[in-house]
């Protein structure tokens, strides 16, 4: 063992070429995110929002993954956070501000094309400020995967009842929902972080049984359920926001009253 250690600390050629070598797996899936998006932004430039919808979400899937596979593996690196961080951009920055703008924005004219990069320098607000946060305990502002799958959500919605030539008050609602999420994206609301949740280990068996019916209620109707799911994740924020404004005062107010009766 002490001879392998010192083989390696005068090896300096040896060292350099394992730290300048690459996880392949975690990076695949990377890769493969990165696919989803770019065939998502293709997709809809061809007029097919179901599929760019659906691309998102393998992008968000292949995003959840690649992280998970890299801690499970040991595999980690500042290279693969790094290629993470610019396939998030395209996948969930670039990739659903063209799909909204493909479907209904670019009915609006210059106003259109505006909120559609809005949505991607809010997404890239975001991630730039994650990078720099270290804490995946909660959130602030908005995740950028969660702001995608509600726009890939309603474009799925109503691409299937409207097609692809959407009224002018969808085009003005799809704007208005997409300024909103990029909003929330920077905005200084704290979300719960889905990152803390741990799937290793032994759970009781009613957590299956509950995986189960949750997969049985997204079948029903996906892009509606999914709409839902995560559009109250995104209203939590400032819903926790103003709970916690003003929750405490009434508290305050709680004490004063009893210790003035009790007077």
């Amino acid at each position: 063992m002490a001879k392998d250690s010192k083989v390696r600390s005068i090896d300096p050629d040896g060292e350099l070429k394992r730290r300048r070598g690459v996880y392949l797996l975690p990076n695949l899936i990377t890769t493969a995110a990165l696919f989803a998006a770019f065939y998502a932004i293709v997709a809809a430039a061809n007029g097919h929002f179901i599929k760019a919808a659906l691309a998102i979400y393998a992008a968000f899937i292949l995003d959840t993954l690649d992280g998970r596979v890299a801690r499970w593996t040991r595999s980690e690196s500042e290279f693969g956070a790094q290629y993470d961080s610019l396939s998030d951009m395209v996948a969930f920055g670039v990739a659903p501000a063209l799909v909204a703008f493909f479907w209904a924005l670019k009915g609006l004219g210059q106003f259109g094309w505006v909120v559609a990069f809005i949505y991607v320098a809010c997404a890239g607000l975001r991630l730039a400020r994650f990078n720099t946060s270290g804490d995946n305990a909660i959130f602030t502002g908005l995740a950028s995967p969660s702001a995608a799958a509600i726009v890939a959500s309603t474009v799925w919605i109503w691409s299937e009842t409207a097609g692809p030539d959407p009224s002018i008050m969808r085009a003005i609602a799809t704007a208005l929902m997409t300024a909103a999420v990029s909003l929330l994206m920077v905005s200084p609301f704290t979300y719960f972080s889905p990152k803390e949740m741990h799937l290793k280990g032994r759970r009781p068996f009613f957590a299956l049984v509950a995986a189960v019916l949750i997969f049985a209620v997204i079948l029903v109707n996906p892009p509606l359920v999914l709409l839902i799911c995560f559009g109250l994740y995104a209203l939590s924020g400032p819903a926790a926001f103003v709970w916690q404004r003003y929750r405490p005062e009434r508290s305050k107010g709680e004490p004063t009253e009893h210790a003035d009766t009790g007077s």
